[in-house]
Order: C-alpha cells, then structure tokens, then sequence
C-alpha cells in the first residue's frame, strides 16, 4: 500500500459568522490549505466533503468555486466525526492507489441551542438520552462515584482548554477562565455546566493528503508527517457488558495502536473529542493515556497540559476552538500537523514531538488517527 502524507492544511477561524455563507468560509480554509501545500487546485485529483447541517450539494458548490475540473466530490454526514470520517476515506483511497493527490474539506454552520443525537422514535429519544449533556452527565456521575473524582476536577478541563485556546488565532473562545467562573457557570446536566461544554459553532477546515510518491513532486519546506494508523467503528452488543465507560475506545485504541506499531507511552500530543469536559478525563483513560480512575487528578495536576507530559488538546480543544460539526475532524488533525511541524506557535510542544493520535467522536463511528513525522 501506498503511504499517505499530509501535504498541507488550512482553517477558517471557528466563531460565528450569520453574515458569511458557505462558499466564503470554505474559501478560506482551502485557499489557506492550498497554500500551505504548494498545489494548484487544478492538480486535485478527487474531493472528500465532511459536513452535517448544510444543504444537498453544497460539497459540489464550495469546491467547483475553485475550478469545474471533473473530479469526483463524494459528501459524507458522519455528525462530529464527518470530516474526520472523509479524510479516512481519502486516505484508504490514496492507500488503494485510486488517487494520489485528494483535498479533503469539512464545513459547518450551526443554530444556536441544543443537538440531538438520537433518530427519531428510538429507544434513546423515549428514555430522555437523545441530548449529548444528558449522556455526558450520566457518565460523568459513575465516574465521579467510581473513583471519588470531583466537580472541580472536571471543571480544570476547562481551565485549560480556555488556557490553550487563548493562543490559537483561530479558536472561538480567546478568553481564560478559572475553577470559579467554571463551577458558578449555569447548571446544564449535573455534574456538568455551561463551560464545560463545547459551543455551536461556523468554520471550516481543509487538508491535501498525497501518495509518498507525489509528494516528492512539492516542494516541503516543513518535513512529511505522515498518516501511520487510522481504527473505526461503532458501539457493539459486546460493549453493553462492560463495566467500562468507553469500551468502544479502548477498542479501537488497541487496534490503532497495533496498526501503527505504537503505545500511549510513544504518544507525544493528542486530539481528543471533548464535547463536554468529563469526555476528555473517561476517554484518556480508555485511551491509556492515563491509569484509570486517574485522569481526573493528571488534569488537576498540569499533566495534560502543553508542558505536561500528555498534552491534550493543544488548541483549547471543541470546548474552546469550537465545535463546527462538520469541520472538527479535520481541524484535529491540522492541529497535530502544525504540532509535529514545530509550527503551532505560543502552544507549541516542547521537546519535537514526533507522534501525535487524533480521537474524534461522532454519530455512525469514532474515528481514530496516528501521525508521524
């Protein structure tokens, strides 16, 4: 198979924008992609389009805004993880030797207010679980009487998030907060409140992925990172029986890591979906990022931080970058780009790291990726 490298990437600020349509956020993201690749649009040979709210065949219009090349343009609505779910198909369609240059994009926006996460009529929807904060709540509570963790320990997610954040010129929330403003925050699903949890959100996110082959045609100024490993699936019958919180990403953890001949120890910066705080404490445990029933005190530590020795979510993360549906995956994996290119800035990564490991969470699978440079 074919290696795939991440030749560039690209963002539009995530916030809000009524004022700005699809077109002109997505101009943005892949101008700057295109750019930050050194390719000419015209040399694309294929388009993966990630996005959840936006009309029928606004893949088609955002793209040929570039160029009506013929390519084929392929719209995939995967909920949070759509961009990240295109860029996994772009990339095992590079592997294949189908194509060997592919632009992936993911757009979004987003109303105001809550987001179902249950098909109507289910199960979930009757039982009162088809809202995320509902979940995450429930969850967070076993947590918490599990292994005696506490509100304030979930509360310093945020702190740092928000810290991070403050760093990225691209993140929806630039502004930090304490344990305090946290914690006296309104109420949303106990032990949850209102900032701990990820906002609605406009923006968009583009990456040029390339065979190792064709990338040697561009010139790279910044040294290859490469796509090492990618897991996904879905909740099992299985996972009902475990006492875990996250067994589906345990499991797919462990298959991530053996495809890419790597341990959490090796890990050097992480992505991890964080649409409500608690999320990112369960899930660096599931990850083995963290013993368990320890996540919450790493976090109250320092130790995810940018100077810690597990660095999680270097970019303020969907609590404070933002959560544009459908263009969170891809803005995941930029950030390990930027990270493993020694390009991120005042949230740079000391010490160069070489392994980075994107989580990203969505309705129909969670995709998983690993990235070396």
């Amino acid at each position: 198979m074919s290696k795939v490298v991440i030749l560039g990437g690209g963002l539009h600020p995530f916030g809000r924008y009524p004022e700005k349509s699809f077109r002109e956020l997505t101009r943005v993201a892949i101008s700057n992609c295109l750019d930050d690749a050194g390719v000419q649009f015209s040399a694309i040979q294929a388009a993966f389009c990630g996005r959840v709210y936006a009309p029928m065949g606004t893949g088609l219009e955002v793209i040929t805004q570039f160029g009506e090349t013929g390519i084929p343009i392929i719209n995939i609505e995967q909920a949070c993880s759509s961009s990240s779910t295109a860029f996994r198909q772009a990339v095992w369609a590079i592997e294949q030797g189908i194509y060997d240059l592919v632009l992936v994009v993911g757009f979004e926006k987003m109303e105001r207010g809550p987001v179902e996460i249950a098909a109507s009529d289910s199960y979930d929807l009757r039982m009162g679980q088809s809202l995320a904060p509902a979940n995450y709540g429930l969850k967070s509570q076993i947590y918490m009487d599990r292994y005696g963790a506490t509100a304030e320990q979930f509360a310093a997610v945020s702190v740092k998030s928000h810290a991070n954040a403050k760093l990225n010129p691209y993140a929806q929330y630039r502004k930090e907060v304490t344990i305090q403003e946290v914690m006296e925050s309104r109420m949303i699903a106990t032990p949850i409140t209102l900032l701990q949890c990820s906002p609605t959100s406009d923006g968009a996110s583009a990456v040029i992925l390339s065979s190792a082959t064709k990338a040697r045609q561009y010139r790279n100024t910044h040294g290859e990172v490469y796509v090492t490993g990618w897991a996904c699936g879905t909740d099992s019958y299985g996972d009902d029986d475990s006492d875990e919180l996250e067994p589906c990403v345990t499991r797919l953890s462990n298959e991530l890591y053996e495809r890419a001949a790597i341990g959490p120890e090796d890990i050097d910066v992480v992505q991890l979906h964080d649409a409500f705080a608690p999320a990112e404490i369960i899930r660096m445990e599931a990850m083995g990022l963290a013993p368990e029933g320890s996540g919450a005190r790493f976090v109250s530590e320092g130790k995810t931080g940018i100077d810690g020795p597990v660095p999680i979510n270097t970019d303020g993360g969907l609590i404070s970058r933002g959560h544009p549906m459908g263009a969170t995956g891809l803005a995941q994996i930029i950030e390990i780009l930027r990270q493993l290119r020694q390009e991120a800035g005042p949230r740079q990564v000391q010490g160069a790291p070489k392994i980075g490991v994107c989580h990203n969470s969505g309705v129909g699978g969670i995709n998983m990726h690993s990235f070396s440079r």
